[in-house]
């Protein structure tokens, strides 16, 4: 697996260290120093890069504000926060504007190329092209007034296309929309969506959540309801 990976770091021997491992692994790294320079890089090679490692507190620009930045170039690169924050708030604020992961400092080197791996791989076992011999446009879920192509990443409400969803937004949307006013603690949508133990709060499904009513909502798509005490649930048997 080759990867390039664009590191947002202003720790210098952070951002060194993890460059003896990533070169281990066979990447290669690109650093920002802080947010004004990641925005720069990102913007004039937005194509060139598999993955953003993120640092929360920067110079010039912070974290949250280069995540936001970098979600309007592009809603798919996948985004690892590193902050030596610690606190609910912040994770629900970061992974709120876009970031696929939150790692908290010190971390292990070891443990971040493990989480790098695992997402990445996710990523593109989710995101296999449909077979070019694909004559009609056949959705893997249709229900009253969506439709959903998990092969092409594509979600149609009504017609109008439902656009800019992270991996983790179409993941959580697919996977409740499989079952239909069945409703989905917190705890299983962090198992189903993020596919193993995750070591984070349960709010950052709500943080998700959040975002991904937004985007449906811009079409008018208000089909994702709360289930207090519970979960959630998709159900668009009610929309008119």
């Amino acid at each position: 697996m080759s990867l390039r990976i664009l590191m947002v770091e202003d720790d210098t021997s952070v951002a060194e260290m993890m460059g003896m491992f990533f070169k281990k692994e066979g990447w290669e790294q690109d650093i920002a120093v802080d947010g004004v320079e990641a925005v720069d890089m990102f913007k004039k090679n937005a194509d060139k890069y598999d993955l953003i490692t993120l640092d929360l507190n920067l110079p010039k620009k912070d974290g949250i504000q280069v995540a936001k930045e970098v979600r309007a170039i592009s809603p798919t690169v996948p985004i690892i926060m590193l902050t030596a924050r610690g606190s609910e708030s912040d994770q629900v604020l970061g992974l709120g504007i876009g970031a696929d992961e939150y790692v908290t400092k010190p971390f292990s080197p070891l443990a971040l190329i493990a989480r790098i791996k695992a997402l990445h791989r996710r990523i593109m076992m989710k995101e296999e092209i449909a077979p070019k011999t694909e004559a009609k446009q056949d959705y893997d879920i249709e229900t009253n007034h969506l439709k959903i192509s998990k092969n092409r990443r594509e979600v149609m409400f009504d017609d109008q296309p439902v656009t800019d969803l992270t991996p983790k937004e179409f993941d959580l949307l697919y996977t409740m929309a499989q079952k239909p006013k069945q409703v989905f603690s917190r705890d299983q949508l962090l198992e189903l969506v993020w596919g193993y133990e995750y070591y984070g709060e349960e709010r950052t499904v709500d943080a998700h959540i959040k975002k991904l009513r937004q985007k449906l909502e811009k079409v008018g798509a208000q089909v994702i309801q709360t289930v207090w005490g519970v979960g959630y649930k998709f159900d668009d048997s009610q929309v008119k």
